[in-house]
C-alpha cells in the first residue's frame, strides 16, 4: 500500500488504525495477533492496515514513526491514538470504547 492509498484512507474511512511492526521485533509477534483480535471482536467498523516499518520506510516516516511496534488509530481523518512498545491491549480497548461508540452506535 502506497502513503498516497494510506492517506486517502484515513481521509475517506471514519475509523483507522495503522499498525507499523517488523519481521525482527518479538514484541511486533505478540502485539499483532491480539491487536487484530480486539479490533475485530470489540470494534469492527476501525479499519486495520498493517506496515512493515523496515521496508516501508518512507510512510513510517510520514506517520513520525521511530520505534516499533507503532498503533496509531484515528478518528474522522484526525490521530486520535498513538502507542509506542508499551502497549497495553485493556488501555487500548478502553480508550477506544467510548469514542466508538458515539462514531458508531448513537
Amino acid at each position: 500500500m502506497t502513503l498516497e492509498a494510506i492517506r486517502n484512507k484515513i481521509d475517506t474511512s471514519p475509523a483507522v488504525m495503522l499498525y507499523f511492526w517488523g519481521d525482527n521485533c518479538a514484541v511486533c509477534d505478540a502485539l499483532k495477533p491480539k491487536i487484530k483480535e480486539l479490533l475485530e471482536s470489540k470494534f469492527p467498523k476501525i479499519e486495520q492496515i498493517y506496515i512493515d516499518a523496515k521496508t516501508n520506510r518512507e510512510i513510517a516516516a510520514a506517520f513520525s514513526v521511530f520505534s516499533i511496534p507503532t498503533t496509531i488509530i484515528f478518528l474522522d481523518g484526525k490521530e486520535f491514538i498513538r502507542e509506542g512498545r508499551n502497549l497495553s491491549i485493556a488501555n487500548l480497548e478502553e480508550k477506544l470504547q467510548r469514542p466508538y461508540q458515539i462514531f458508531f452506535e448513537s
